[in-house]
């Protein structure tokens, strides 16, 4: 949008609305097109926005996440994605669990990850395969039993039936872990549940795990779609 264009909507002087737009574009709150010189919203106000929206959803979710931790007795995480890393962004954790490491702001690889998996999971099959190429897949975790996208494709599908995904050791030695997906009023995936946790706790437990977090994350998509 041109300057003139704002200075009508806004109601100023041409030369007022050029000096504010150049100190936004300064910020990285607008950026300007070199070639049509008209301006358009700025990577730091979507950045700004995003951490607006994920703090509103951090305290939707958060009696949700509880229940889950008096349900299963596990730390709890909402996860969103970040690039090629999923990054949690809330946690709940049990009362007998040691608190001096806090998951909030910690990010990991997607691809080894059931948060990372879930969050992908309404993908087109160009856009999986372009996001979890051969190469990343396999050095993705300690693990890694998904090396190729076909497989990754066909987990999936499993996911998208299941209502969940899982993995076992995949990411790190010793544990696991289950996520299931949060959408928005659109029906997009926003966000992820997660629950990861040592084989030996957890490991018999992971598909009731599993599916309790896919009633924890439909009533907070619930919420979520109510509240618009």
């Amino acid at each position: 949008m041109g300057v003139s264009k704002v200075a009508q909507l806004v109601g100023r002087e041409k030369s007022q609305v050029s000096r504010a737009l150049s100190s936004l574009a300064e910020e990285g709150l607008v950026e300007r097109d070199e070639q049509t010189l008209g301006y358009r919203v700025g990577w730091r106000l979507f950045a700004l926005a995003a951490r607006t929206l994920e703090s509103r959803l951090v305290t939707i979710a958060t009696p949700y996440l509880r229940g889950v931790v008096a349900r299963v007795q596990e730390t709890t995480v909402l996860c969103v994605l970040r690039g090629n890393d999923v990054l949690t962004i809330a946690s709940e954790t049990p009362s007998h669990a040691f608190r001096g490491v806090g998951w909030e702001g910690v990010a990991v690889p997607a691809a080894a990850t059931s948060a990372g998996r879930v969050l992908v999971s309404d993908w087109d099959t160009d856009a999986v395969r372009a996001f979890f190429t051969a190469e990343k897949l396999a050095t993705a975790g300690a693990h890694p039993r998904i090396q190729h996208p076909d497989q990754l494709l066909s987990e999936i599908d499993g996911i998208r039936t299941r209502g969940y995904a899982m993995v076992d050791e995949e990411f790190e030695h010793g544990v696991v872990g289950c996520s299931a997906p949060v959408r928005d009023f659109n029906g997009r995936i926003v966000a992820a549940i997660n629950i990861t946790a040592p084989k030996a706790r957890l490991g018999d437990r992971l598909e009731a795990a599993g599916r309790f977090v896919v009633g924890a994350a439909q009533q907070l998509t619930q919420r979520l779609v109510s509240e618009g």
